[in-house]
């Protein structure tokens, strides 16, 4: 039965009830159920800013809801068929049965008066509780697909690709997807689940749902779908002008005087420096956060020293609890940490028995933001790194867990944003404005609560730097613009390695022109704990450190290379302000793959290791070793000019490039009035 309800196309067949309705420009939202009402929850969904009232009209046969440039029909089996503005299908659901009826004039349905008996729509029961859910959908085999988040594979286009819809270490599940037949989707739901952009069908899955809920845009280009699902999912606050340099970090500076020094020492060389880090286990114990007193002995003459150089702070935060700690047993009483369904209330070992606060639940994120507040905000530290965000679990059994909103399996995807929710609510709540923290994982939604996402733990080799390429630009693509990777990967590099050195190079010049450009690593050799006697776990001296890792660690010839780069970033700041203003206002990733800004070039969208940072500098970075040169595609509709030599080249065609140790190629749009040297 096809009616309508307030402006929302509704559907109902036997126990399943579904809405159509507008959400924003040129959008629409479905939702479908087989219990007795529709859930309300919004997930990563925002309430649109201005009222739109979509055009709904109901037919003999079938029913059409039109949006702007969106319209979705739906015929009297319940299947949809999505268009846009110009009558062109952009999106069909995948079924194959003989109830499939079609008066919509224009359409041709695929699979008509199957044998087969495969639905769209598939609700599962679980015995005893909600449902698995299946949502299928035709698959155009030349239809490419971008954006989903952050996964640790080297392919930019996700066609023929199956993705885990859960969070891992170094694993982000953002599932908002770009299509090349003009439209984006996102999986509204933070059920663990998979998605399998194959040839014959797109198929969506959560493993434990109350409901199918997904949003859907159609735009005249990339940036148009971008922009409507940032007003769909908010946007980034404004960068701070602090954030947008170069930052220090390495595993554990392991003292106070240690970590000022190297500040002090960038201060001495004339090298710019914007954040400097204070890594994990700075503290007294997990779940405590706050400073060990023994080494970190006057946080506020550190805060002060570093700012009056003109760096900024960030600290370290672990959403983990050891059972030992002193706030464990007042959190258990409270409900304030994440339950097990079976066994102990264990879901990390490293360095201790832990568990996890639970950030679904509001008075968790408020207890741990006062302790934050209590033992480092107030000293003037106003930027955090939420570490462990998925969150990380020794093993990943995740329907082991339980959260004050429901099972893992059902919402646990939510973590990472609430987790940024709780410093952000209790920043702007102290009166801060722009709030950035960083962050290892993030969903959609997460970029409103000023979520910077890097790329997890990854190892240190130009096969995991391939990885990260494609990471980062999905996550941009998916409606996270604030990203960043560890320069030189995180585990395994040693400075004294030729090979890792040369990766090292390659990986600071790719992150010049990465959204945040930001050195971090362990290092090797590891330096043993300061004081292993005070037991596993306990105090700033009982975990080991790595080798050193500031940009002189690594010989003169290197050093000059990185200090160029930094300054280089330093004379592109007016142009970084500028993208992050965009990001802002328009939900734009600073960085993107070419078919951003050049939608009508079929060449840029198959183009998978070169990227535009803003609109103005295309990099063709070097992820291969022993490479001193590279081919470079031009997109076509500009002219282009070599950053190093001058040099003009009409887009369109492919060149090659001199790629010397000291330099990546790097392309500014002719007439951008811009220069790196």
């Amino acid at each position: 039965m096809l009616s309508t309800q307030n402006g929302a196309l509704l559907f109902h067949m036997d126990a399943e009830t579904m809405i159509i309705e507008a959400w924003g420009r040129d959008s629409l939202r479905v939702r479908a159920t087989k219990l007795p009402e529709i859930p309300t929850t919004e997930w990563a969904l925002i309430q649109p800013k201005q009222e739109v009232k979509a055009t709904v009209t109901i037919f003999d046969g079938y029913a059409v809801i039109e949006n702007g440039k969106i319209k979705a029909t739906v015929d009297k089996s319940g299947k949809i068929f999505f268009q846009n503005s110009a009558g062109k299908v952009l999106l069909e659901e995948y079924v194959r049965n003989r109830k499939l009826y079609n008066f919509a004039p224009g359409i041709v349905p695929s699979g008509f008066a199957s044998a087969l008996d495969i639905e769209a729509r598939e609700f599962k029961p679980i015995l005893g509780g909600d449902y698995a859910l299946t949502a299928r959908f035709e698959s155009d085999p030349e239809e490419k697909i971008y954006g989903l988040g952050q996964y640790q594979q080297p392919n930019l286009d996700q066609k023929g690709c199956e993705l885990e819809l859960a969070h891992r270490n170094s694993q982000a599940s953002v599932p908002f997807a770009l299509s090349s037949l003009g439209y984006g989707f996102l999986w509204n739901n933070p059920s663990v689940g998979r998605v399998s952009f194959a040839k014959n069908v797109t198929t969506w899955t959560a493993t434990s749902t109350k409901v199918l809920d997904y949003w859907i845009t159609a735009g005249d280009s990339p940036a148009d779908i971008l922009e409507n699902y940032s007003m769909a999912t908010g946007s980034v606050p404004m960068m701070p002008d602090w954030a947008m340099g170069f930052w220090q970090c390495k595993l554990r500076y392991q003292t106070q005087e240690e970590l000022l020094t190297v500040a002090r020492e960038y201060k001495r060389r004339g090298v710019p420096l914007s954040v400097i880090v204070v890594d994990f286990f700075h503290w007294t114990m997990q779940g405590d956060w706050k400073f060990d007193k023994k080494y970190w002995p006057d946080p506020q003459a550190m805060v002060d020293e570093l700012k009056s150089m003109g760096v900024e702070l960030m600290v370290s935060i672990w959403p983990t609890v050891d059972h030992r700690s002193e706030n464990f047993q007042e959190m258990t009483e409270k409900g304030y940490l994440i339950r097990t369904d079976r066994g102990q209330r264990i879901a990390m070992i490293f360095q201790g028995n832990t568990v996890h606060f639970d950030a679904t639940n509001p008075g968790a994120r408020e207890y741990v933001w006062n302790k934050a507040k209590q033992n480092y905000y107030d000293y003037g530290i106003k930027l955090f790194w939420l570490d462990e965000a998925e969150p990380e679990y020794t093993y990943y059994d995740f329907d082991l867990y339980r959260y004050h909103q429901g099972p893992n399996v059902e919402i646990g995807n939510l973590y990472p944003m609430l987790y940024a929710r709780a410093f952000y609510d209790g920043m702007t709540g102290e009166g801060q404005e722009n709030v950035i923290n960083l962050l290892r994982c993030a969903w959609a939604g997460s970029q409103r609560y000023g979520a910077l996402v890097w790329s997890g733990d990854i190892d240190s080799s130009f096969r995991s730097l391939r990885n990260q390429f494609a990471a980062g630009l999905n996550m941009g693509i998916a409606g996270i613009p604030w990203w960043t990777t560890d320069i030189g990967g995180f585990h395994g590099g040693d400075a004294s390695s030729e090979e890792f050195r040369e990766c090292f190079t390659r990986w600071f010049q790719y992150a010049t022109f990465c959204p945040v450009m930001r050195l971090h690593g362990d290092r090797e050799p590891h330096t043993p704990p300061m004081d292993a006697s005070q037991g596993i776990g306990v105090g700033g001296g009982s975990c080991p450190s790595g080798a050193a890792n500031e940009i002189w660690s690594y010989g003169e010839d290197i050093y000059e290379i990185c200090k160029d780069f930094i300054g280089i970033r330093g004379k592109l700041l007016p142009y970084i302000r500028e993208q992050m203003a965009l990001a802002h206002e328009k939900g734009q990733p600073p960085m993107r793959p070419l078919f951003f800004d050049y939608p009508d070039d079929e060449a840029a969208w198959k183009v998978q290791d070169e990227f535009l940072f803003g609109p103005d500098i295309l990099v063709a970075p070097v992820l291969y070793s022993g490479l001193r040169e590279r081919e470079v595609y031009l997109p076509k509709g500009a002219s282009w000019k070599d950053a190093w030599t001058d040099e003009t080249f009409d887009g369109g065609q492919t060149i090659t490039a001199a790629a010397p140790i000291e330099r990546i190629p790097v392309f500014i749009r002719a007439g951008a009035g811009l220069e790196l040297r």
